[in-house]
Formats: structure tokens, C-alpha cells, sequence
């Protein structure tokens, strides 16, 4: 599986992102890849899930299934993110 945020620096939300992005680095020992709108890979996957708001975090089955997506500046409990990035 795989956990991606998207997000742009300079914003108004971008102190919150990186502290949260910290904190689940700290707590879980895990890294969440994390992708701007305007890098290619980034425009791709907004393209491809109807992405328009930011932050957006989604959680990707290997084949590409959305299984779960959290959008705005309510970020979501790292135990809910961390349960995505799990061994199953």
C-alpha cells in the first residue's frame, strides 16, 4: 500500500502539513511520500482521483484502488494513517 499527500509549501495550511508529517515520522517510524499538485507525479494523481483541495492525503492499494482519502486541514490520527502503511 501506499500513503501519499498532496500539498503545497508556502500556503496557509503548509506549518500545519509539516508538523503533522513530523509527528507520524516521530510516532510511527514511517515516512509519508508527499507530492506537490504542480510536480507531474503529483498532477497525475489529482487528475486521477478527482483531486481539487489540499492538503489531500489518500491511501493506494498496490493496484491502484483508493481505499481511504482525507482531504483539508483537519488532518486525520496518525493511528488511522499508520493502520495504511501496516504489513496485512
Amino acid at each position: 500500500m501506499r500513503v501519499v499527500i498532496i500539498w503545497r509549501d508556502n500556503t496557509d495550511y503548509a506549518r500545519t502539513v509539516i508538523d503533522w508529517l513530523r509527528d507520524f515520522e516521530i510516532r510511527s517510524g514511517k515516512q509519508i511520500e508527499s507530492l506537490s499538485p504542480d510536480e507531474p507525479e503529483g498532477e497525475s494523481l489529482c487528475r486521477a482521483y478527482d483531486i481539487v483541495e489540499y492538503p489531500t492525503m489518500l491511501a493506494i492499494d498496490t493496484d491502484g484502488s483508493l481505499l481511504q482519502m482525507w482531504r483539508g486541514t483537519d488532518m486525520p490520527r496518525i493511528s488511522d494513517v499508520s493502520y495504511y502503511l501496516m504489513e496485512h
